[in-house]
């Protein structure tokens, strides 16, 4: 695995606060994986990145604050299957299996951003590195951390040919462990610190365990509205914090795979060691991100309109005599 250390520590500035990058205040090195990323690959060729995707993720929340929810599940489904190549934007992957039910809004969003950094810097951004980019703000302005994201990747030309590894809110904690292992997320601190995200996440009735008097008062108050969503933190349900895990230390996991964490052997310790400690959490979870989001995909291109490789594109251009991309 290749390392690198920013030279230039990630400054955004959110409303009136100033986040500075983990990695840059703690001179830890930044995990790139064998993609060559870093998180200065866009400082000379769009300097304008970061101030753009986080204006643009800041509006989506003051219009709906779930968008944070629909990225992280974004990028997820997009790194899993095939690395991190903004293949879950394209069909038929984006209509297949789980991610039919992604959120319309943040998939929107991804090219909404890619319009406006390709007009402030022509097409030297991919949309595998917007969703990146932007999953971060979205996570830091619900009140997560704020992390520097290595950068550089390129889009896939077609969607994955597979899903199916995409877990499911019924897995094990077992078979989830084996789908991180095959990624090369290794360390069950990866699983259990991503599975954190579910802290702004909510499911529809049917997804709620529903095995436990919990889960069973749960699906009876879902129920009684069929157009309800849970949430999947019981507690602070739109903030970004640790009281996902405080929830699961009380029984309180909506999934049968969030509750699953706080019993298994590999996972229980750390389900505790973040319900303890935020800051704990929070210093994991960025290092997983970074992890997950170094997954390599394969070599492609810098799409010019999120939802079709440029082949489509320029087809389309040829078909019609007009600019199919902005």
């Amino acid at each position: 695995m290749k390392v690198a250390t920013s030279t230039r520590g990630i400054v955004v500035l959110i409303g009136s606060m100033l986040l500075v990058s983990a990695s840059a205040a703690s001179n830890i090195p930044l995990a790139t994986g064998d993609a060559g990323l870093s998180a200065d690959f866009h400082a000379a060729s769009c300097p304008q990145l970061e101030s753009i995707v986080c204006a643009a993720v800041q509006a989506a929340r003051a219009v709906n604050v779930q968008v944070t929810a629909g990225l992280l599940r974004i990028f997820f489904h997009d790194c899993l299957p095939e690395g991190c190549d903004a293949s879950i934007l394209l069909e038929p992957e984006l209509s297949t299996g789980p991610n039919q039910s992604l959120q319309k809004n943040a998939v929107d969003l991804i090219e909404a951003i890619r319009a406006k950094v390709n007009a402030a810097c022509g097409p030297t951004v991919s949309c595998a590195d917007i969703i990146a980019v932007a999953t971060r703000d979205a996570v830091a302005l619900a009140g997560g951390p704020m992390f520097a994201m290595p950068l550089g990747r390129t889009d896939s030309l077609e969607g994955a040919d597979d899903v199916s590894m995409l877990p499911g809110p019924d897995s094990d904690v077992d078979s989830l462990l084996t789908i991180f292992n095959s990624r090369a997320l290794s360390d069950p601190a990866d699983l259990v610190a991503l599975s954190g995200g579910h802290t702004v996440g909510k499911a529809s009735c049917g997804f709620i365990r529903n095995n436990d008097q919990f889960s069973q008062s749960l699906v009876k108050q879902c129920n009684a509205s069929p157009s309800k969503k849970q949430s999947l933190d019981t507690i602070t349900p739109d903030v970004f914090d640790n009281k996902y895990f405080v929830a699961l230390k009380a029984r309180h996991g909506v999934f049968v795979s969030d509750q699953g964490l706080a019993d298994h052997p590999r996972t229980s310790s750390l389900v505790t060691t973040f319900a303890a400690n935020q800051t704990a959490f929070f210093a994991q979870f960025a290092k997983s991100m970074v992890n997950m989001g170094s997954i390599p995909g394969p070599a492609g291109e810098i799409r010019r309109n999120c939802f079709r490789p440029n082949s489509r594109v320029d087809m389309d251009v040829g078909s019609f005599g007009a600019v199919a991309d902005e």
